[in-house]
């Protein structure tokens, strides 16, 4: 499940990516394009690209950040999770060895 969904955000940002560059790709080929109207257009093109962009720079910040919390979370409390896994593990182990 937790992949499922690491995977579908990986998809959604090379997708977002695919879009920004073929935005860019675009803005280049119109560059030489005059008129109101294009130059309005190329102007909200080139705002929505750069929010793009910043948006999928903020999200990976954001992974990269979530990552390292939880990378320090589980090396600080890796001996309470040690601890927990050997009393569930005694706990069933007693509770098998009372039904012989």
């Amino acid at each position: 499940m937790v992949n499922g969904a690491f995977n579908s955000l990986r998809d959604l940002r090379n997708d977002l990516q695919a879009v920004a560059r073929d935005a860019e790709s675009l803005l280049k080929a119109t560059a030489g394009a005059t008129g109101e109207r294009i130059d309005e257009i190329r102007a909200r093109t080139q705002e929505t690209v750069q929010r793009a962009y910043d948006h999928l720079y903020d999200s990976k910040k954001q992974a990269r950040r979530l990552a390292r919390r939880a990378d320090t979370y589980v090396r600080d409390n890796s001996w309470a999770a040690v601890g927990v896994a050997v009393g569930v593990g005694l706990l069933i182990g007693l509770l098998l060895r009372s039904d012989d």
